[in-house]
């Protein structure tokens, strides 16, 4: 018998590579893994070609869109804001909170 034959047909070398396929299937499910979980989370969004605005950004960019040209008063500007759920100068810059299934 071979001393380099471990019994089941496996040379040496062949042996050699297998932390290194186990390590590659690690890593790979790992980035499957962590992009899964940004997608659920809605921190990342997968979109089409072509795709645009999600509508209700559409609905916030026209608003305000009339409101800088003087068709929509102020208390109209914030009362249909509103109906967005939109506080105008704050979304912007405020990070999107947890879906409510992940909050604890």
């Amino acid at each position: 018998m071979n001393p380099r034959d471990f019994g089941h047909g496996v040379h040496g070398e062949a042996f050699l590579l297998l932390p290194f396929v186990a390590a590659l299937v690690l890593l790979l499910a790992l980035l499957a893994g962590v992009g899964l979980h940004l997608l659920r989370s809605g921190r990342l969004e997968l979109r089409g070609r072509g795709a645009g605005p999600r509508p209700e950004e559409e609905a916030k960019r026209v608003l305000a869109e009339r409101f800088a040209r003087g068709e929509v008063s102020g208390e109209e500007f914030m009362e249909r804001s509103s109906l967005l759920n939109w506080t105008p100068g704050v979304d912007a810059a405020a990070p999107r909170p947890w879906p409510a299934r992940l909050r604890r």
